[in-house]
């Protein structure tokens, strides 16, 4: 037993030392979107339905952005892969789907969110500010999120780094980093403008998203349309799985700001379980195509040592962000439950998190893979979105469970 753990840990050195890091990195830096949630309170309360289009927001940058640096990662394993923007090329294709996705789903995103409002009776702000500011908000940090994919794969290629193993938790966290911020900001805008000036620029956003789609599905490069078509149709799902999470948390908000550290929590919980689910679904698609992962009915020993590693990442990164949470409130002087209750409740539903994380990654692959469709485009944006809506309502759960949702 002793050798044969030696032998795993030996084989999967550098899958662990760079995803360690990499998780690290988003471990701490997904606190700052946590921070960034905190302070957005009054916001919150101001533009009603905004916290349910955040969970969306966030996730859609992790699923169409991780989406785009695990085909990047595959494309350097099966050697398509080359530093180059020229028409037609896998990075500028994927660039030009991956904005022109993030501009389509964004406006999609505000209308959802609105008519969700509405089906179930909540309060929401109307459907032209809801689109104005996912837009707006969306745009910005997709083009910032380009920069960092195009940088990390760069890196990596000439570095020969397994870029599945880091391109997902640095881009989940760096999705956190900038997503919050440009939607407090397109928020802000929104509340200091006249109404007609938002309408006007919604309809534009609107408009121009249809021009733009047109155009790509009709005359755009071949690799760039076969992955808006492929992608936009699951990133729906995935927007829909996203706002069950963003309604869960709403209905808790009132009682989450008696303990204001638990705000701060949640963006980096869930998209520390997102970066968790991007490497073990870039993996899973990487071992696939090149004839590694076997896609049975049950998983085999390739897919059980791959689980064993995110269990691994997820004992780490849960901790450390129990402990950071603490810490973070303690600096700023906010309200919290004690340490030991903090790294408990961010481990325990975190490791319920990745169990079901690890079931649904791997039967998504294989279905996607059987199916004839290209895992890198399905199986990081629905295992992402899936486990939004299940990270939420285990941490929901849980600080109910354990009592800390009473002021």
């Amino acid at each position: 037993m002793f050798k044969e753990t030696r032998t795993f840990f030996a084989d999967n050195r550098s899958v662990f030392s760079l995803g360690m890091v990499a998780l690290m990195i988003s471990s701490l830096g997904d606190l700052i979107a946590g921070v960034t949630l905190g302070t957005m309170s009054g916001t919150l309360e101001l533009l009603p339905g905004l916290m349910i289009l955040i969970p969306p927001a966030i996730g859609m940058r992790g699923n169409i952005f991780g989406a785009l640096g695990s085909r990047l990662g595959t494309a350097m394993h099966i050697g398509t892969f080359e530093v180059s923007f020229r028409k037609g090329s896998i990075l500028r294709s994927n660039m030009e789907s991956s904005l022109l996705l993030t501009l389509a789903m964004s406006v999609l995103m505000g209308v959802l969110a609105n008519a969700t409002c509405l089906l179930l009776g909540l309060e929401s702000m109307s459907v032209e500010k809801l689109v104005f500011i996912s837009v707006l908000g969306g745009i910005l940090a997709g083009l910032v999120l380009i920069l960092i994919n195009i940088i990390v794969a760069g890196i990596g290629f000439r570095r020969n780094w397994d870029i599945d193993n880091i391109s997902a938790p640095l881009i989940t966290a760096a999705g956190d980093i900038v997503t919050l911020p440009m939607l407090f900001l397109s928020a802000i805008i929104v509340l200091n403008s006249p109404d007609i000036t938002i309408l006007l620029f919604s309809i534009m956003f609107i408009l121009v998203t249809i021009v733009l789609v047109g155009m790509a599905v009709s005359k755009g490069a071949a690799e760039m349309r076969r992955i808006f078509v492929q992608s936009a149709p699951v990133l729906t799902v995935c927007i829909l799985l996203d706002i069950i999470a963003g309604v869960t948390i709403d209905q808790q908000l009132e009682a989450l700001v008696a303990l204001p550290v638990l705000l701060v929590l949640i963006p980096p919980f869930l998209e520390d379980a997102n970066a968790l689910g991007g490497i073990l679904t870039s993996r899973f698609a990487s071992l696939l195509h090149m004839g590694i992962l076997e896609p049975g009915k049950a998983p085999g020993r390739v897919a059980m040592e791959n689980f064993a590693i995110i269990y691994i990442f997820a004992l780490w990164v849960f901790t450390l962000l129990g402990i950071s949470s603490y810490a973070v409130g303690l600096l700023l002087g906010l309200a919290s439950p004690p340490l030991w209750e903090m790294v408990f409740l961010s481990l325990t539903a975190g490791l319920v998190t990745v169990t079901v994380l690890n079931i649904i990654a791997y039967y998504v692959a294989v279905l996607t893979y059987r199916f004839s469709l290209d895992p890198d485009d399905h199986s990081i944006p629905l295992t992402s979105s899936a486990i939004d809506s299940v990270g939420a309502v285990a941490l929901m759960v849980f600080i109910v469970i354990m009592g800390l949702s009473v002021g």
